[in-house]
């Protein structure tokens, strides 16, 4: 029985009332989970890093990778928040196509700076950060039209100004470090979506990273980005390996699935059957975002405690049509009708890692002519590649959306 949008459910033997806003499941990109379950051994990492950065010892920085969908942004959120505690100052934003960043990083870095500067007893260090950032900001050779950036202050002429990322952004980071020193705190920088920094870019970052790290400042950087960006670093400069740890951001094992479900709506008074927690297992694969998807669902379609296999399986026809429409298609309508052909063929061979050759074979071409798809793709941050001449979709559960999608296999 539902009144004004309330079900009456029975919960321990008692009738009470099930209230939908207090559904404590929360689908959406970046949204925080109710339950932050599997991640200990990274935030514990995170931990180490900001606390060994802040007595002046030398700590790889951190460069968190996975898949579409497994909590990289809420974990980036959660280690903005530890950074807080331990009274960093913190500069976080995300990164995109098509935007450079040097525009993008000055922009954050400015209020970082004035902040440092408002501070009682601000020095000469905190006064050359400003300039030097005047300077790089005078060098930019490109405009950028979403991020206006003025500085009423005279640059640092010969410093951060060439123009050259590769030179300019190390020196601005110096001098950031060497004002935050001054200051006697500590800068983390958080970049989401790093992957989508071009060479250069990354390459500067990577740079400015190293050389603020041999000069034991207090600087560190946490980025979130796919599981290409390990081979995105190293390609762009051979030590970035020894520079950070790239520690891996996967599906959550079935106890913490189940964690993750069950100590959320216990919270409320409600429990979920173990057949309704294997089967949401199952159809998510332990992937965050699912759970998330299908935790909601299930609260919203319950009628009474607990939470059975038949309600989930119930759910399940609300959940699936809404992520084809709200997760999957966002993408999938970025692709050629080329592009879309390549991941069918991958789909229609399973969820693994293929060959191209096989891709090929489904398609029936010579695998020479795939390869401008295959890095378009790639580019696109639709498919990676775990090993050498492997290919494998960076978005669980896309495999499934393809042949949903593409029903009929086009014509080979």
């Amino acid at each position: 029985m539902r009144i004004n949008g309330y079900k009456r459910v029975e919960v321990h033997g008692k009738k009470v009332w099930m209230n939908p806003i207090k559904n404590p499941f929360s689908p959406g990109a970046g949204s925080p989970p109710p339950e932050l379950v599997g991640r200990d051994p990274i935030l514990e990492q995170a931990r180490i890093l900001f606390g060994r950065i802040r007595s002046g010892r030398a700590e790889k920085s951190m460069l968190l990778t996975g898949l579409r969908g497994v909590g990289k942004t809420v974990l980036l959120n959660e280690i903005e928040r530890i950074a807080w505690a331990d009274g960093y100052c913190t500069v976080a934003f995300e990164a995109h196509e098509n935007k450079p960043l040097g525009p993008l990083i000055a922009a954050h870095l400015r209020p970082l700076l004035f902040e440092l500067d408002r501070v009682a007893g601000a020095g000469d260090k905190v006064k050359r950060g400003l300039r030097v950032l005047r300077s790089f900001m005078g060098g930019l050779k490109v405009t950028y039209s979403d991020v206006t950036i003025s500085l009423d202050i005279d640059p640092e002429l010969g410093t951060a100004d060439s123009g050259d990322l590769e030179i300019d952004l190390p020196n601005l980071m110096v001098a950031v470090g060497e004002a935050a020193q001054e200051r006697n705190c500590a800068v983390a920088v958080l970049i989401d979506e790093i992957q989508y920094f071009n060479t250069k870019e990354l390459g500067a970052l990577i740079m400015a990273m190293h050389k603020v790290q041999q000069r034991t400042l207090p600087v560190l950087l946490v980025g979130a980005g796919l599981p290409i960006l390990p081979g995105l670093a190293g390609n762009s400069k051979s030590y970035a390996e020894r520079l950070f740890s790239f520690p891996e951001v996967g599906a959550l094992s079935k106890d913490d699935a189940s964690r993750a479900l069950a100590d959320p709506a216990d919270s409320e008074g409600v429990a979920f059957e173990e057949a309704a927690l294997d089967e949401i297992f199952r159809l998510t694969k332990g992937y965050p975002y699912f759970i998330q998807e299908w935790g909601y669902q299930a609260w919203n379609h319950a009628q009474s405690s607990p939470i059975s296999l038949s309600v989930v399986q119930e759910a399940s026809n609300t959940v699936i049509p809404r992520l084809d429409e709200n997760f999957f298609r966002v993408r999938f309508d970025r692709l050629t009708p080329s592009e879309k052909n390549f991941l069918r063929a991958m789909a229609e061979m399973g969820s693994d890692a293929h060959r191209t050759g096989d891709i090929a074979e489904v398609l029936g071409v010579k695998v020479t002519s795939l390869g401008p798809v295959r890095a378009k793709l790639i580019n696109k941050g639709m498919v990676y590649s775990p090993a050498h001449g492997d290919l494998a979709f960076t978005v669980p559960l896309f495999d499934e959306f393809m042949i949903r999608a593409i029903p009929q296999f086009p014509d080979k």
